[in-house]
């Protein structure tokens, strides 16, 4: 047993480790092949106040050993690792005695510090197609819309003259006489107006309404009529 004593040999090489919340904490710990009965442990902290962390007898949910069954190999793993996890962890050899399990071996101690998780370039990548997903389709929305709305003004436009009584241009032919004499204009494909006289009666015009009528007879065309681009028709008021 001396001889057992003397040969151990506890090696914790981790001096400071660093994990971010959420991640899976490794610590070693290895031992020398030797007889020494009593267990092996992990405390957090030393002293009064230590905490067990992990024993072979004990029930530890976010603790497993790497090496399960192993005499030498007494690494853990820790998962989900968490804020208030941080602190010294310390693997320590007992050996049996009269009164109980008392410290043999000590490690030299591991302080593990917790980060927060950082971005990792694969998630920086995924925001950023995310990002340019978004505003591709704001603007597809914002293009829409404007075509929509472009879509209603040019349907108003066309539906005011609707509305008013108008009706779409037609290529007419003229067979007005005189102001005073209104005659109806037929359909044909062209048109001319009389040259414009100044009349009183312009002053009672109210409004003209177009009906398609058979043609007149040639003869009653008026002398001064010439060809036009646009058709003027002029009637009394009742």
């Amino acid at each position: 047993g001396a001889q057992a004593d003397q040969g151990f040999e506890l090696q914790q090489p981790q001096k400071k480790v660093s994990v971010a919340v959420g991640e899976t904490l490794t610590l070693t710990c290895i031992a020398s092949r030797g007889s020494l009965a009593g267990p092996v442990k992990w405390l957090k902290g030393w002293g009064s106040g230590n905490q067990t962390v992990y024993e072979q007898t004990g029930s530890f949910p976010r603790v497993t050993r790497a090496s399960d069954g192993s005499d030498t190999d007494f690494t853990i793993r820790i998962r989900d690792v968490q804020p208030e996890d941080a602190g010294t962890y310390y693997c320590v050899k007992f050996r049996k005695s009269g009164v109980g399990d008392e410290v043999f071996r000590r490690g030299n101690g591991t302080e593990l510090s917790i980060h927060e998780t950082t971005l990792v370039p694969s998630m920086v990548a995924a925001a950023v197609v995310l990002c340019f997903l978004l505003l591709l389709g704001l603007f597809v929305a914002l293009y829409m819309h404007r075509r929509k709305r472009r879509g209603e003004a040019e349907s108003q436009c066309l539906a005011g003259p609707a509305a008013m009584g108008s009706f779409p241009p037609i290529p007419l032919r003229c067979c007005a006489g005189t102001p005073s004499t209104p005659r109806f204009v037929p359909i044909t494909s062209s048109f001319c107006t009389p040259r414009r006289q100044s009349s009183k009666e312009d002053n009672y015009i109210h409004y003209a309404d177009l009906q398609p009528l058979p043609a007149a007879p040639p003869h009653v065309r008026s002398p001064g009529a010439a060809c036009s681009e646009y058709a003027s028709v002029r009637v009394a008021a009742k």
